[in-house]
């Protein structure tokens, strides 16, 4: 009995040890599976962490192209200055105004714009200014404007010297043009007045000073027309015919030769086949009128006129050259500006209204073309201007 309890307690104790293996082995197991599904997690989790990383840097990334690339297309100049006086940001258009790299506050030029800067950050509100400065000299205008709570200056700085030449060239208008105005209005006045008080004393007057009422009337009404042209040329026009310039000079022929007979002139009009221009029948009619008739203006007696329209390539020229009195070379870079006379006693004399010039510019402008202007004074100017033929 002895022996077969030994024997089944050997085999009880064998089969316990085997379970408590396969368990112990059971156990390593769940452990290496756990410890396999930690680390999986962690890798995934990591994962993750890298891929919203990469996309957080990508996004940062572009973000800042998109903001280097419109600064670097911004014609402003933008340039923002820490509390401490150092340059954080710029782009090319502030190096280009200010002609150097921006620098430390405290040694930027113009010293104008320190100073804006600084009241900027001190009393945080934005401040403007202008400074003259460069050669051939400009105007520049920086704008301070405080950024944040922290004494940052946000400075833009801008090219205004177009703007300001525009106001002037406004404000010159106005003045010339009241003033232009303003004299045969005079002269029509104090002609009527005239005539009302020699209906009474001395009518024999009369005719003399209706004549000089009927020619201001004329010139008044000259310059109203060509402001009126003026102003719709600047805001252009519809180019949809297709005209032949040799055309329109044919038909203001007869005009111009009468003008110039009674002017004492030899006029000379060649014209060649040409192909036509796309554009408007009425504005070119004004630039050969107004071009024409200021060569025969300012031609003395005797001389002479020569006008051609010829073919060039793909381009329309007409040339108006003259022996007149001829323009000084200082003053050809202003002739096409309104009201602008090199001759102003002469212009009044034969009934210039100093706007002719301007319309021809406008119309050659408007059509896509050029106009040139050689002269030498005493003997006369050339005037070519050339234009795309239309498409055929």
């Amino acid at each position: 009995m002895a022996s077969f309890y030994t024997c089944d307690a050997m085999e009880w104790i064998v089969g316990v040890g085997a379970a408590l293996a396969v368990a112990a082995a059971v156990a390593v197991a769940i452990r290496e599976r756990r410890s396999a599904d930690r680390s999986r997690q962690a890798s995934e989790l990591l994962g993750r962490s890298e891929e919203e990383l990469r996309e957080r840097v990508s996004a940062l990334d572009e973000d800042r192209t998109t903001m280097e690339n419109v600064l670097s297309s911004m014609e402003e100049g933008v340039v923002l200055v820490g509390p401490t006086g150092r340059v954080r940001l710029s782009n090319g258009a502030a190096e280009r105004l200010l002609g150097t790299r921006p620098l430390p506050v405290s040694r930027l030029l113009p010293v104008a714009f320190q100073e804006a800067a600084r009241k900027a950050a001190a009393g945080g509100a934005g401040v403007g200014v202008e400074v003259e400065t460069g050669s051939p000299s400009r105007w520049i205008r920086a704008t301070a404007i405080p950024v944040g709570d922290d004494g940052s200056v946000l400075l833009v700085v801008r090219d205004v010297t177009e703007a300001r030449r525009l106001e002037a060239v406004r404000r010159d208008f106005v003045a010339n043009a009241s003033h232009e105005l303003k004299t045969p209005a005079a002269s029509i006045q104090a002609a009527g007045e005239t005539i009302r008080s020699a209906a009474r004393d001395d009518p024999s007057v009369i005719p003399r000073f209706a004549e000089q009422l009927e020619r201001e009337a004329i010139r008044l009404s000259r310059i109203v027309s060509d402001l009126l042209d003026l102003s719709r040329l600047e805001t252009g026009d519809e180019l949809d015919e297709d005209v032949g310039l040799d055309q329109v000079v044919k038909e203001e022929r007869e005009r111009f030769e009468e003008a110039a007979h009674e002017g004492g002139l030899t006029l000379s009009i060649e014209l060649g086949s040409v192909a036509p221009v796309r554009g408007s029948a009425r504005d070119l009619s004004l630039l050969v009128r107004n071009i024409v008739d200021n060569a025969i203006r300012y031609t003395k007696p005797g001389g002479r006129v020569d006008v051609s329209v010829m073919s060039d390539g793909d381009e329309v020229v007409m040339s108006i050259a003259d022996t007149g009195v001829g323009i000084p070379t200082r003053e050809l870079p202003r002739i096409f500006e309104r009201f602008y006379r090199v001759d102003r006693a002469r212009s009044r004399e034969t009934g210039g209204t100093g706007l002719g010039l301007s319309i021809v510019k406008h119309v050659v402008e408007n059509h896509g073309g050029t106009v040139n202007v050689t002269s030498e004074l005493g003997r006369g100017t050339c005037f070519e201007v050339r234009l795309p033929a239309a498409p055929s």
